[in-house]
């Protein structure tokens, strides 16, 4: 299997610094800042990226493990929400929420259920993510 690189670039102090982050495909660039991070300005932040890597890893597992089930989804959606909090131990990102929705032929709600539950517990970045809870909701439509 390939290694995939990042890189980040940062110059000043925290507060008043800014930097890049990139990935080495070249189809991700972008900058980021305290502000970026913990106030809501613009630019990205290493959590929102965090989010977009588990969402896409949940959603490519999901699709996995129902096309191996015989159910090739039509469409599958996600969002993955979390955020980074300050604990007494310094930073840290307590939780990250999945919220996905379906559509897949030849199958009923538990099961898609199921099977979503199955990739949130095994997809590769979930299980990166082990000190952190990882909460799901999923939702079969037509």
């Amino acid at each position: 299997m390939p290694e995939r690189k990042a890189q980040a670039h940062w110059e000043g102090s925290v507060k008043e610094g800014h930097g890049w982050i990139a990935v080495e495909s070249g189809v991700v660039e972008a900058e980021y800042s305290f502000g970026s991070r913990f106030e809501n300005r613009k630019g990205t932040n290493p959590e929102e990226l965090l989010g977009a890597a588990h969402a896409g890893c949940f959603t490519m597992a999901l699709a996995l493990g129902l096309t191996e089930a015989g159910h090739p989804p039509a469409r599958i959606a996600t969002t993955a929400r979390g955020g980074i909090e300050k604990t007494a131990d310094g930073f840290r990102i307590p939780r990250i929420e999945l919220q996905t929705e379906g559509e897949v032929p030849g199958i009923d709600a538990a099961a898609f259920d199921q099977h979503a539950a199955v990739a949130k517990d095994h997809c590769p970045v979930s299980l990166a993510l082990a000190g952190t809870e990882i909460r799901l909701t999923a939702k079969l439509v037509e």
